[in-house]
């Protein structure tokens, strides 16, 4: 398949996983390119859609017990039960032979990346996924740096490199393919946005007007 041509193949439950890359406390506290707190919801519910959908997830931390603490405490909550996350020391989660072969084991061949930083823990082992003929994907709402700057940076190297950029929602829209699927009610509250639930909310008021007027009209009968 060709460089064009791969990244048409649509991203579907069965060839796609998740790897989250770094989303510690010490490295989120100095994110400035994107809120914390919406940083945060981003990738645990990044996170939670892809446990909807069952698609596996690659969890890893890096010098966690000394340089950038635990995994943000959103993040352990939202992840599936019993789910590893693999602490290492390599800059790029790639060259940690556990990490890589943890990817490699889930058997897909379209790789979902989130990071702290953005152009450093997610960009880095997308680059090398694309190198081993993986299609290399960065989720930049569920990924953040330090400056803008790093951000413009980053993102464009990224786009320089074949990795395609995009955001949680739509990579998990895309793999939900139809609103009816038996799992969408599920992947759409995990999701969480704030649009769903208003449409949502509009929808129930329609229902509750259309019901009231059905009823009305029974009573005039």
């Amino acid at each position: 398949m060709n460089e064009r041509s791969k990244f048409l193949d649509p991203i579907t439950r069965e060839n796609a996983a998740v790897v989250l890359v770094d989303h510690q406390v010490g490295l989120l506290s100095g994110v400035r390119d994107i809120p914390v707190g919406e940083l945060k919801h981003n990738v645990a519910a990044l996170a939670r859609a892809a446990t909807a959908l069952d698609i596996p997830l690659v969890v890893t931390t890096t010098a966690a017990d000394s340089l950038w603490g635990p995994t943000a405490p959103e993040l352990v909550e939202a992840l599936p039960a019993g789910q590893k996350i693999i602490d290492r020391s390599t800059v790029n989660a790639w060259h940690d032979d556990r990490v890589r072969e943890a990817i490699v084991a889930t058997g897909r061949q379209k790789l979902i990346f989130a990071g702290v930083s953005l152009e450093v823990c997610a960009a880095l082992p997308a680059y090398a996924a694309t190198a081993a003929g993986y299609d290399a994907y960065v989720a930049v709402d569920a990924s953040g740096t330090f400056s803008q700057a790093k951000r413009e940076a980053g993102l464009l190297r990224m786009q320089q490199s074949g990795v395609i950029v995009s955001d949680y929602a739509t990579l998990m829209v895309e793999a939900l393919v139809d609103n009816a699927d038996p799992a969408a009610d599920a992947v759409y509250a995990a999701l969480d946005m704030p649009f769903a639930v208003l449409v949502g909310q509009i929808s129930a008021a329609h229902q509750h007007i259309s019901a009231s007027t059905k009823r009305g009209d029974l009573h005039q009968g």
